[in-house]
């Protein structure tokens, strides 16, 4: 049982060192190891000069008591000058070593919190783990998890590196005083080390529940934040309170949790450190009272005792900070062991896609959704000249959004072969464009970070979707707003049309990207994407859509699937009576549209 015991601790720990490895080694082999392992020299001499000062303290301490309790006045100030020299010597010496500790842990902060974002930005992998229950938060762990991760781990080290220089420092100074002291320290130390561990193993699991629960509590005020209108419009304050304040229960209650363990741990760590003032005075103070050794060398056990229980302490002193990083580690260890993973096997079934040219073609796609859980549409076949301005119908639930996600290379879970122009010649307009967090001019520019467009062809495409006027409405075109309270839904999507026409997209992939617009509107801009000779894929309902398309693909939700010329459906009006115009006009019009 004992040894079964044993070798699940052993496991975990062992996790955990390999967690800790994958996250902490990259920096140190990164192209900027040249300035890592430069700052940490600075530092490790720093760390030495600062462990020589405090020798020079020990030894003046000791010569500086002896002389006052003999009333020896020349040794007195002589070691008063030289307690004077050391600490303005110090001085700099322990502000640089802060300051260096500092630099180098903003420049592993810096770095691994711009490895992590590639990573996260790279394949997809933001749009992967949105679906994985397992990763919560992971803009959490980027921003917070990643700064006190490195911070955490740098100290740490630190704290050993010092602790092994302190201890073969100090250990001669104590030694020749007294070898029982030896024997002492070691077993004091280690009677510390144990008792804390077995008290406190319980705090690493607290610690990583705290993260993610503060972490969950923190995303719903944020979520309210996003959402206000909604929220104000459906008066769901109640509910978003009662949601808000399970959160933060959940939080406190673990966090109660938490400051109970650490007060137990607290109670052993508080009362050994007091033992550590006393324990040396015990030891000495008979020596003192026969005689055998002058006042000043129970200075000297005192300051040698307590530097090398501190060392041989540090598991007792760090323990709640050691519990943190552990914390930190799984959590970053886990996230980036989610970034490094694939979709899939390779063993399971994939829709193969192909990027050859502007044209679209799907030969037996089926799509399911990710996981392989659902089937939502079976072998799909369509020719290029089907999938030219082609109209997805169908009921909620049939999978007309997921075909779109397939073709558009975010899902590819079912099997087939789907042949595409590349994703760099492709765009998405959904039913809520993304409005990015920028200027006017960046919105039609996205996703080019630097663009050559001049300010004429910018005014020229806004006025070809009807929105002359909005530069001079918000300021320009270089004036950041917060653009989703600024622009009616009908805005965004002739925005989102805008920004489609600079892109010079070969295909276009709508879902429902005219649903907030007028008749007039919408047929503006489906005439401006014919002009422009680009291909599109919609997604719809509106009867009125039919005209600017050619094919018909209509889905049901059993997985089945039929396509339709919309010209035949014309001529044949028993068929597509479904397909008439709606007479009453009773779309989803806004009045700022």
């Amino acid at each position: 049982m004992i040894s079964e015991k044993l070798r699940s601790n052993f496991e975990t720990a062992k996790a955990i060192w390999q967690q800790f490895s994958a996250v902490a080694q990259p920096y140190w082999t990164s192209d900027v190891k040249g300035k890592a392992y430069g700052l940490l020299a600075g530092l490790l001499l720093l760390l030495v000069a600062v462990n020589g000062l405090n020798i020079v303290i020990n030894h003046v301490a000791g010569e500086f008591m002896t002389a006052l309790s003999a009333k020896d006045q020349p040794v007195f100030y002589k070691m008063l000058a030289i307690y004077f020299g050391v600490f303005v010597i110090g001085t700099p010496i322990v502000v640089l070593y802060s300051w260096v500790v500092d630099k180098l842990g903003l420049h592993w902060r810096t770095w691994l919190t711009e490895h992590m974002l590639a990573k996260y930005l790279a394949n997809k992998n933001y749009y992967r783990l949105n679906n994985d229950a397992e990763i919560d938060n992971p803009d959490e762990r980027i921003a917070q998890d990643v700064r006190d991760f490195t911070s955490g781990a740098l100290s740490l080290f630190l704290n050993i590196l010092s602790s092994i220089i302190t201890f073969f420092s100090f250990m001669y100074i104590l030694w020749n005083i007294s070898h029982q002291m030896v024997a002492v320290v070691f077993a004091y130390a280690l009677a510390g080390t144990i008792a804390t561990v077995w008290m406190g193993r319980r705090l690493v699991g607290l610690k990583f529940d705290q993260l993610r629960k503060e972490a969950n509590f923190r995303y719903n005020l944020i979520h309210v934040r996003n959402n206000v209108e909604s929220i104000a419009f459906h008066q769901g304050e109640a509910h978003e309170s009662k949601r808000i304040s399970a959160r933060f229960a959940e939080a406190v209650q673990n966090y109660n949790a938490l400051i109970g363990w650490q007060r137990n741990v607290g109670f052993l760590t508080t009362g050994y450190n007091y033992m550590i003032v006393l324990i040396p005075s015990l030891m000495i103070a008979p020596l003192y009272f026969a005689g055998k050794v002058p006042f000043g060398v129970q200075t000297q056990a005192d300051m040698a005792f307590g530097q090398i229980l501190s060392a041989l302490s540090l598991v007792i002193t760090s323990f709640e900070s050691i519990t943190g990083l552990v914390a930190q580690t799984k959590r970053l260890g886990t996230f980036q062991e989610a970034l490094e993973k694939r979709n899939a096997d390779d063993a399971v079934a994939r829709v193969q896609a192909e990027e050859t040219g502007p044209e679209l073609k799907l030969d037996s796609v089926t799509v399911k959704t990710p996981g392989n859980k659902q089937t939502l549409v079976e072998k799909l076949s369509l020719a290029p000249a089907e999938a030219k301005r082609l109209l997805i119908t169908g009921p909620s639930g049939a999978g007309k959004t997921s075909v779109l996600r397939t073709i558009a290379g975010l899902w590819n879970n079912g099997s087939g072969k789907l042949t595409r122009p590349p994703l760099a010649s492709m765009a998405f307009i959904p039913q809520r464009p993304y409005m990015v967090l920028g200027s006017l001019r960046e919105q039609l520019t996205y996703p080019r970070f630097e663009s050559d467009i001049d300010d004429t062809k910018l005014h020229a495409v806004l006025k070809q979707v009807n929105l002359a006027d909005l530069p001079e409405r918000v300021g320009g075109l270089d004036v950041e707003l917060h653009w989703p309270d600024v622009l009616s839904l009908g805005e965004q999507q002739r925005l989102a049309f805008a920004r489609l026409l600079l892109s010079n997209a070969q295909l276009a992939i709508l879902d429902e990207a005219t649903s907030a617009l007028d008749i007039a509107n919408e047929e503006r801009l489906y005439k401006l994407l014919a002009e422009r000779g680009i291909n599109y894929v919609s997604v719809g309902h509106r009867p009125s859509l039919n005209q600017y398309h050619k094919t018909l693909l209509d889905l049901k939700v059993d997985g089945t699937w039929a396509t339709n010329s919309v010209e035949s459906l014309k001529n044949n009006q028993t068929d597509a009576v479904s397909f008439h115009p709606n007479p009453t006009n009773q779309f989803n019009v806004q009045p700022n549209s």
